[in-house]
């Protein structure tokens, strides 16, 4: 963790570029990213950084050092230490002992090891007779970016550097640039895994799709049409291309627009999620919350008990009970889904949230018995709260970490898992798309289907990672602190 040397009120424009370049240039993979961006205006820093060491006296310092302790032996104690030490190592684990090759390492480790040992010198004897520390490259900058003409010159070749820079300033923002990092590489190992799963299925898509008295001829043209004769390699290339230019061609069945059916399926499939989400959150919060506070009443054991037969029932059962219930003997609601009447939404919706309202009034009981027995809660009702007030202003805003991560993981899996209820209730959404393409295989519409549902979830993942800093503000320091 970094500390900040300076107050805020005090540090100007130019002190806090500086201070944030040297925390990322402590950062390995910022770093990398900084060297990057800034290429052209680290060229200048360099060169002035050189200038600087041989002018301070360290080069020619070094170099007098070197030849000095070369000529003591220093060099040669160093190669006869390595040479012993590679010798131990080789019959310790029994290996043939090279004279050549240890002779090599260890000229090499010994080499390695003056270098160090002369730049050590180097800065204690410079140090002792101008008390002036070694310039290291950080310095260089900051003694660059404090000059005003430097500064005005290098914010166009620097540009994509200093936008980095005022990036990684607030941490909110570095903390958003991350996850977005984060979900393009999520992206790309899904891309890889689905693609590669899909290529060695045993299933054939032009024998799938032109009927088994398609000829060699007729699979071959097919092939040939859509890619599929292309090596491995180059086959994934040009879908993870696809992916990110949002041009994944035509389905093999029915060749409609990948893209075009996606955004035309999935805004359904979204609706019923988030309903059911809504639904799981009006119910399980405040049921949660009273189960927790009047543990082992008659309130507590039956709810608990909904919740367990809420979490055993599978879906598709449901909601064939559903239909045949409220469908054909009672003439209630619509059997299937019709975009037209909202109606057709309300069993779809009951189905696919029953299971997470029972694993968040779970989660919200146990998390609300963990918090309402420590201290600040008695310290709180000790002060003369109002049992209600302590509840709501101190125990449930400290359970909700762990609520919120349940309903962020039960949101994916409900976006991914509502491919059964789909098809129960014939909802021509995406789950069911990706089922009806998966057997054939048809690679463009499961790829484009399955890995904009994980670009979703990561988005929601990260959405959820940003309420932990809003309802936590431990987490909210934690952040400014890196």
């Amino acid at each position: 963790m970094a500390s900040d040397p300076l107050g805020k009120s005090k540090r100007s424009f130019v002190q806090i570029i500086d201070y944030t370049f040297r925390r990322m240039m402590a950062a390995p993979p910022y770093k990398q990213f900084l060297l990057l961006l800034g290429a052209p205006l680290f060229l200048i820093v360099l060169l002035y950084y050189l200038y600087q060491r041989k002018k301070d006296g360290y080069s020619e310092q070094e170099s007098k050092l070197k030849q000095s302790l070369i000529a003591s032996g220093q060099l040669d104690q160093f190669k006869k230490d390595f040479t012993d030490q590679l010798i131990r190592k080789r019959q310790f684990f029994g290996k043939q002992i090279d004279d050549g090759e240890i002779a090599k390492e260890a000229e090499k480790l010994a080499q390695c090891k003056l270098e160090a040992y002369v730049s050590e010198l180097a800065v204690e004897v410079i140090r002792k007779e101008t008390g002036k520390n070694k310039m290291s490259f950080e310095d260089a900058f900051s003694v660059l970016i404090e000059k005003k003409w430097f500064f005005c010159l290098s914010f166009i070749p620097g540009l994509f550097m200093y936008l980095l820079l005022f990036l990684y300033m607030n941490p909110y923002v570095k903390y958003i640039m991350e996850r977005l990092v984060m979900t393009v590489f999520v992206v790309v190992g899904v891309s890889i895994l689905v693609f590669t799963i899909l290529y060695i299925s045993p299933f054939n898509p032009a024998a799938n799709i032109l009927g088994e008295t398609a000829t060699k001829e007729q699979i071959a043209a097919f092939n040939a049409l859509h890619g599929l004769d292309q090596p491995y390699y180059i086959q994934l290339w040009n879908t993870i291309k696809g992916i990110f230019t949002f041009d994944l061609g035509s389905s093999f069945a029915g060749n409609e627009d990948v893209i075009s059916t996606i955004l035309r399926k999935f805004p359904i499939t979204l609706t019923i999620t988030v309903w059911s989400l809504l639904l799981a959150v009006v119910i399980a919060l405040p049921s949660g919350v009273v189960s927790a506070v009047r543990r082992n009443s008659i309130f507590d054991h039956s709810f608990m008990l909904i919740a367990l037969l809420g979490l055993s029932i599978p879906s598709f059962w449901q909601g064939l009970i559903f239909i045949l219930g409220f469908s054909v003997n009672l003439e209630w609601l619509p059997a299937t889904y019709n975009s037209h009447n909202w109606l057709s939404l309300i069993m779809p919706v009951v189905v696919l949230g029953t299971g997470l309202t029972a694993a968040v009034a779970r989660m919200t009981r146990s998390s609300t018995l963990e918090v309402i027995h420590e201290d600040y809660m008695l310290t709180a009702r000790a002060k003369g709260l109002s049992s209600r007030r302590v509840v709501m202003r101190h125990a449930v805003p400290n359970a909700l970490i762990p609520i919120i991560t349940v309903i962020g993981l039960q949101f994916g899996g409900m976006l991914g898992g509502a491919a059964v209820t789909e098809k129960v209730f014939n909802i021509s959404g995406l789950g069911s798309y990706i089922v009806d393409k998966q057997f054939i295989p048809d690679v463009p519409a499961v790829m484009g289907a399955v890995i904009y549902t994980a670009i979703i979830i990561s988005v929601v993942n990260m959405m959820i990672d940003i309420l932990y800093a809003f309802f936590d503000p431990r987490i909210r320091h934690k952040m400014k602190q890196y």
